[in-house]
């Protein structure tokens, strides 16, 4: 036992005198690094993680933006889970903000405390500072964004789990207008004595419409579960005019795993696609053969719905955004009919022009 214990401490020696590493910085493709000083935040830097569309730089067109907490954590998840859901055809082109702390030894767990929380706890001195850094969102961080990168003012979306979850029910009861999605993983209901019921409160008193898309999670082997649920229940009771709601109990999972499939089916939802139900006749003015250069692609009226054929032995059955735009579910297809005899057909990677014959 002796020999045991003076290895143990040998070992712990020499963990400890070993010198620190340095390792390169590993940079993410299609990101950069920007920073920003607040002056709402007590002079606080924070570091910026963007992620942009590959045609941002060439194209015209203006992009949602989501804003995620705790990048310094998930940013790359982030990316991952929009490259995957973007090519199946389920989330439109982002410019993904990831937002995190800089600085000299910046200290997340320290700082999300202060930043994400709308109370002060006497444990966490530092708290109570979210509508510090609400301000620093809507006077400093949206401008600076929107005045340099091509991003839409009218589509934001904010995401983020745990401290980052309640900081984003917070601002949706709040500031609802700031955004029009909210994605809460594992959200901290449950901080100071569950206070999110009263700010929900406050809002419901004066306001029977609240004009957002909510998306939120919890794992199934959770302590705090059952509160999760009661809230969810509470929020979906309240039927908020033009709140879209959906809430999921993850099967076999904990707190810090909800972020995977939370952020993906929370992306998926925010930008989930309408199924409008278009009459007959209105399909019938682009069903036809077109032609796309040398080779005939066709247009079907199919049991009330459009069917496209690249070729006869493939079929996708469309869902009709508006009279005029559809899609697929099966993969990235998109159709837009600029007239009843044109269709821009766009798969990823690829865009076709068909002229109806």
């Amino acid at each position: 036992m002796k020999k045991i214990m003076l290895l143990l401490i040998a070992v712990t020696a020499l963990h400890v005198v070993l010198p620190a590493q340095n390792f390169p910085a590993v940079n993410i493709p299609g990101s950069e690094v920007r920073k920003i000083t607040s002056k709402n935040v007590q002079g606080q830097e924070y570091e910026l993680h963007v992620l942009l569309p590959g045609d941002h730089k060439t194209g015209n067109k203006k992009y949602p933006v989501l804003y995620l907490m705790d990048s310094q954590w998930d940013f790359p998840l982030a990316k991952s889970l929009y490259g995957q859901h973007y090519f199946d055809g389920f989330i439109p082109e982002l410019i993904i903000v990831g937002v995190t702390w800089g600085g000299n030894h910046p200290n997340p767990d320290s700082l999300r405390a202060r930043d994400y929380t709308p109370t002060n706890e006497k444990r966490l001195p530092q708290s109570g500072g979210a509508d510090q850094f609400l301000s620093f969102l809507k006077n400093e961080l949206f401008p600076f964004i929107e005045a340099n990168y091509k991003a839409d003012p009218r589509e934001r979306i904010l995401m983020g789990c745990s401290l980052g979850g309640l900081f984003t029910m917070y601002t949706l009861f709040t500031h609802p207008d700031m955004f029009t999605g909210y994605i809460a993983a594992s959200p901290a209901y449950g901080w100071d004595n569950e206070v999110l019921y009263k700010y929900e409160k406050q809002y419901s008193e004066s306001n029977p419409t609240l004009p957002a898309r909510l998306y939120m999670t919890m794992g199934e082997v959770e302590r705090g579960l059952p509160g999760f649920e009661k809230f969810a229940k509470h929020l979906s009771d309240r039927k908020y005019k033009n709140l879209a709601i959906r809430s999921k109990v993850l099967e076999n999972t904990g707190h810090s795993g909800t972020k995977t499939e939370g952020f993906g089916r929370g992306m998926q939802y925010v930008f989930e696609r309408p199924e409008l139900k278009l009459d007959q006749s209105v399909l019938n003015r682009y069903a036809g053969t077109y032609k796309i250069g040398t080779a005939d692609v066709a247009f079907k009226v199919e049991n009330g719905t459009l069917v496209f054929y690249p070729n006869p032995g493939n079929r996708y059955v469309l869902f009709a955004a508006s009279e005029s735009d559809y899609y697929a579910k099966s993969e990235f297809l998109k159709i837009h009919f600029n007239s009843n005899t044109e269709s821009v057909i766009r798969r990823y990677g690829r865009t076709d022009t068909g002229i109806k014959q």
